[in-house]
């Protein structure tokens, strides 16, 4: 059973299996682990890596919020197919970073002129939680905590 947590937080574990091989576990138990690996060389690609995983939460966050829009206007949506291309930079450190992160929402709406969707359109970005984070910048914490660590 998962655990119970304030409304608004999430959790999340994440396990070092071997090499760069982690799975995450997420807060509620009857939830599959998610399998993330680097590519190669450094891991074997068993698995996306954070940057496809972000990239994953970006289109679903998009594509829920557009869904809710749509549905709330009572437009009937069929499939929806969602696309990401994201493209790798280097900062000017030289740093990998994601420079850039286009996302293609093709929601099936057949026979619904292009009007009655006009004022989603407009609004579903602003209610995604994860893309208006990612545009603002976000505030995270890192700690270490070595363990079995030996004083000097």
């Amino acid at each position: 059973m998962s655990e119970t947590k304030p409304e608004g937080r999430f959790s999340l574990t994440l396990d070092r299996i071997e090499k760069y091989r982690f799975d995450a576990h997420f807060d509620d138990d009857s939830w599959p682990a998610l399998r993330l690996d680097e590519p190669g060389p450094l891991g074997e690609d068993t698995g996306p890596n954070a940057s496809r995983v972000l990239g994953a939460a970006i289109a679903n966050c998009l594509s829920a919020s557009l869904l809710f829009c749509l549905e709330k206007a009572r437009v009937p949506v069929g499939d929806i197919t969602t696309r990401v291309e994201g493209r790798m930079t280097r900062n000017e450190r030289g740093r990998l970073r994601i420079g850039e992160v286009k996302v293609t929402i093709q929601p099936r709406v057949d026979g619904i002129p292009r009007s009655r969707l006009s004022r989603c359109m407009e609004l579903f970005e602003d209610f995604c939680v994860v893309t208006a984070t990612v545009r603002d910048g976000l505030d995270v914490k890192v700690e270490v905590e070595p363990v079995g660590a030996t004083e000097e």
